[in-house]
């Protein structure tokens, strides 16, 4: 009787250690197979990175020249309010010259 309940608590024991072993080789080669696909994932995203990265600059580059190109341009077509002592000179110079003309 002690023999028999030995040899099934080893078969027990067996089967579990078997059902262990057999968990542990799938969950590495999960986690394998999701490092691997990880670091692919991460130098692909590296790579975008570094080109978004240029893009970005030369983006940039073009809108400060945009900007410089606009600022020029804008002195030129914007009016800039006479200042009152410039429209109180013309205002007095428009005056003399009615008063002479009578």
């Amino acid at each position: 009787k002690l023999l028999a309940e030995t040899e099934a608590d080893e078969k027990d024991s067996e089967d579990s250690y078997e059902k262990q072993t057999k968990a542990n080789k799938i969950a590495k080669a999960e986690k394998e197979t999701s490092a691997k696909y990880k670091t692919k994932e991460l130098k692909d995203t590296e790579a975008e990175l570094a080109e978004l990265s240029g893009d970005r600059t030369s983006e940039q580059s073009e809108l400060d020249a945009v900007l410089d190109y606009y600022s020029s341009i804008k002195k030129q077509c914007v009016a800039k309010p006479d200042s009152y002592e410039e429209r109180k000179a013309r205002r007095e110079a428009e005056i003399n010259g009615l008063k002479d003309a009578l």
